[in-house]
């Protein structure tokens, strides 16, 4: 059966709404259509060439663009400022910047001449230091066209910089950049589609003023009198042309929104913050289709011998406060992993570190040199945040490059050190392509090659393996470990992944609401975690308590029997490995001190055995882990009443 054609699937609209809105689009179109009817066609192009109307169009688009220029050479600095800073008054001068909108432009015609007219607050002084004289002169039709167009270009750029996420910028700054070219290398080009929009909605406005300037400048043919201003006089002696010249601006004005449809006014992570996990090439793009496509499984290149300088040694001492409350001393090739649950404050320590946040403030030292009151572009502290934060307007290899070419290294010797680099991570390949043109993994290690192409003294990596599969997280971290073998300075690394704090660091720092419970080697911390989420994270059952005469004193209620107990008073946590979890159907007899009865609420796969949630009303919620064989012959599943039982000598208590 064939489907009606025209006909389109989706909600109706209702009548209430679509014919209000048919009436407000006639409503403007009846202007327009006026226009086009009343146009004299075959004497158009008299019209549009006559001495007057010509002299007025040249010397509007010489208003106009000097107008586009004021507004660009004062107006982008305003909008960053709007956008980026908080300071007092910031309402009151964002209200400035709309003011002219929503003036009548004769009324700012009279602003003008109160303050750059011959009496007005600048104008004498103007006239008699510089001898400059405003009103009645091109420069005045410049000055009234900037006034009334400006705030196009400020709102539009501030609110394309709003939708910029400052970590593009952080990320930049940590890599050794300068605020300022930070502004002109990152910022800029990631909000170029706001700024286009915002110079040409500025262009066509200073085009089309009429009433600031007639008041401000006067009509002064050849001095002052633009199209707008010619359109008016041509009203009183030659309707026809008027009406040709106002066709003609309306061209314009039409060309110009036409042109910024869509394609200019998205934020700036339409374009180039694309999800990461798209690997194919963006569909406008003609040269993507003749690369190779890159998939997580491609085996590393082998690792550039000449891609290992020898390195200077720092070491760190760092004394944070304010949300984060500890002290980091470690000394030159050490490597931290940062653990702790959502909101320990993990990812503000590093930002402490980098001096990125008023939430926590570090004191930090790197070798001999105190870096506290430096910039973060001047710390020698590469990051690396979790998503990478990859700056979409460059290729791999430019991204890679980014560090040392901030840091004042020649553009060639730059790029040959980021091709090593991306070549030691496996995506040497992928050096001319963008980064919406790779998958998720792939962006991570361009990422990682950014930031130890920059050759820190410090190396922050904000979960820096998450977005990898298994055997890609394999074969890099194999590599990251590799260079921080022969890294001289520190590295700090937070990650929810036990395999990596192990493998990777030879301290594992866990905090909790700001504070390290525990700085210790990977082994202590797994032999006796002194935080339930590190436990948890182990995949051991933990339990805080108070140690009692017997065990320890858990808060619901109940006593845990342990072998060793603690002193009575100490505050301590119980760590019960799942597989010391006995699962019984009928309530156990024999030696175990420790039986409670409960409800299985979940049932799990973990490789080869199950794990088993069990929650009773005599003791915390209790994981175990047994083969399938046993649950088929216990019969289990979900809801099932079973009696779990514990061994004293198989908890660990370990004092908090």
């Amino acid at each position: 059966m064939k489907r009606p054609r025209g006909r389109t699937t989706g909600p109706r609209t209702p009548i209430a709404l679509a014919i209000p809105a048919l009436l407000a689009i006639a409503f403007l179109m009846l202007p327009l259509l006026g226009i086009l009817a009343r146009t004299e066609w075959s004497d158009l192009g008299a019209h549009l060439t006559g001495e007057g109307t010509t002299q007025a169009l040249k010397l509007s688009l010489v208003v106009s663009f000097w107008a586009l220029g004021l507004s660009l050479l004062l107006g982008v600095p305003l909008a960053w400022l709007l956008a980026r800073v908080d300071f007092p008054g910031k309402a009151v001068v964002r209200s400035l910047v709309l003011l002219p909108m929503v003036l009548p432009p004769t009324v700012g015609g009279v602003a003008l001449l109160l303050a750059f007219g011959r009496r007005g607050l600048l104008g004498p002084w103007l006239e008699d230091t510089f001898g400059i004289t405003l009103p009645f002169q091109t420069s005045g039709a410049v000055i009234a066209a900037t006034f009334v167009a400006m705030p196009f270009l400020v709102i539009s750029l501030e609110g394309a910089l709003g939708g910029l996420r400052p970590r593009y910028e952080e990320t930049a700054a940590s890599l050794g950049a300068s605020p300022v070219r930070v502004f002109c290398t990152v910022t800029l080009p990631m909000v170029a589609p706001g700024l286009i929009a915002g110079a040409a909605l500025t262009w066509a406005r200073a085009l089309g003023e009429f009433g600031a300037t007639i008041t401000f400048a006067g009509n002064l043919p050849g001095t002052t009198q633009t199209l707008p201003l010619q359109v008016y006089l041509l009203l009183q002696d030659s309707p026809e042309a008027a009406t040709s010249v106002s066709l003609l601006l309306l061209a314009i004005a039409m060309a110009v929104l036409v042109a910024l449809r869509g394609r200019w006014m998205g934020t700036p992570g339409d374009r180039g913050d694309r999800r990461r996990g798209r690997s194919e090439p963006l569909p406008d793009d003609a040269a993507a289709p003749a690369l190779p496509q890159a998939t997580e499984a491609e085996p590393a290149p082998p690792a550039s011998p000449s891609a290992s300088p020898p390195e200077e040694r720092w070491s760190l001492h760092a004394e944070v406060t304010g949300f984060n409350r500890l002290t980091l001393d470690a000394g030159p090739g050490t490597t931290i992993a940062v653990v702790g649950p959502n909101g320990a404050g993990k990812t503000t320590l590093l930002r402490a570190l980098l001096g990125l946040t008023p939430r926590a403030h570090a004191e930090l030292r790197l070798g001999d040199t105190d870096v506290t009151g430096l910039a973060p572009h001047r710390r020698h502290v590469a990051w690396v945040p979790q998503d990478g934060a990859l700056f979409p307007h460059m290729s791999a290899l430019a991204n890679t490059a980014y560090g040392p070419r901030a840091l004042g290294v020649p553009r060639a010797e730059a790029r040959r050190r980021a091709q090593e680099w991306l070549d030691r991570l496996g995506v040497g390949h992928l050096a001319h392509r963008k980064p919406a043109q790779v998958s998720g993994g792939q962006a991570q290690r361009v990422a990682l090659a950014r930031a130890l192409a920059a050759r820190p003294r410090l190396l922050l990596l904000d979960e820096p393996l998450a977005a990898l599969d298994q055997t890609t997280r394999a074969r890099v971290r194999h590599t990251l470990r590799t260079h921080l073998d022969t890294f001289g300075g520190v590295c700090l690394i937070v990650t929810h992944d036990p395999v990596e704090a192990v493998s990777l660091a030879d301290r594992v720092l866990v905090l909790d609401q700001g504070i390290a419970l525990q700085d210790e080697a990977p082994a202590e911390v797994t032999r006796h975690p002194r935080s339930p989420w590190v436990a948890r994270m182990l995949g051991r059952n933990a339990w805080p308590g108070t140690a009692g005469p017997e065990g320890l004193a858990l808060p619901g209620g109940g006593t845990l029997v342990v072998a060793d107990p603690l002193p009575p008073g100490t505050e301590a946590l119980a760590i019960i490995a799942p597989e010391a979890v006995s699962v019984h159907r009928d309530r156990p007899t024999g030696s175990p001190r420790n039986v409670w009865p409960g409800t299985i609420r979940e049932i799990t796969t973990s490789g080869s055995r199950l794990r088993l949630l069990i929650t009773s009303s005599r003791a915390p919620d209790l994981v175990a882990e047994i083969t399938p064989q046993a649950a088929a012959e216990l019969g289990l599943s979900d809801g099932a009443p079973v009696w779990t039982s514990v061994k004293a000598t198989e908890v660990t208590v370990v004092p908090t």
